[in-house]
């Protein structure tokens, strides 16, 4: 019976954003236990501290791109719009435009590509940010960055994360700037 309840809730979140949820309802149908812990992952995932949106959105965008090629990257932009990040924020972040972002989510956009790089030049960055968010700030920002890696690695271990798919915001196709710091 939980089976049958947690698959619901899966389809109703592949249905909310139009996103597979196969590797899911595969750790579901395979193992409950390992399910019920991936859930409490997901509200890590989710924690976003006292960052305002798109700064939050920021980071994650840009630690889904270094990890995944379309799925879990639309999904992130979805969610994203329904938080009301705008669509301008959102391509920019994509793009790695940070010329058309205000000075804090450029920030957080250059931030998290050193982090992610493992780039010393985050140390100088880290400063400038607990200066605006305080050190619940780089926590915030220190879960969004490396839970959004744990999608696709997880997706590609079990066999899910083959397919590539084109990122799209409103009526644009996007195009990644993955540039590695």
């Amino acid at each position: 019976m939980i089976n049958f309840i947690l698959n619901k809730t899966l389809r109703a979140h592949a249905e909310r954003y139009d996103y597979d949820v196969s590797y899911m309802q595969d750790i579901l149908t395979n193992d409950l236990s390992a399910f019920t812990r991936f859930m409490g992952f997901q509200t890590m995932a989710a924690y976003s501290g006292n960052l305002p949106a798109d700064a939050v959105f920021a980071a994650r965008l840009r630690a889904i791109l270094w990890e995944d090629c379309g799925p879990c990257t639309q999904l992130v932009v979805n969610m994203a719009l329904e938080a009301g990040v705008s669509a301008e924020h959102i391509q920019a972040v994509i793009a790695n435009d940070t010329k058309l972002l205000p000075q804090e989510l450029a920030l957080v956009v250059e931030f998290t590509d050193s982090v992610l790089a493992h780039n010393l030049y985050a140390d100088e960055l880290r400063a400038k940010i607990q200066a605006i968010w305080g050190q619940k700030g780089i926590v915030s920002l220190g879960l969004a960055i490396s839970s959004m890696r744990v999608y696709p690695t997880l997706k590609y271990t079990l066999g899910y994360g083959k397919s590539c798919s084109r990122i799209t915001l409103n009526d644009m196709t996007l195009t990644p700037n993955i540039s590695r710091v």
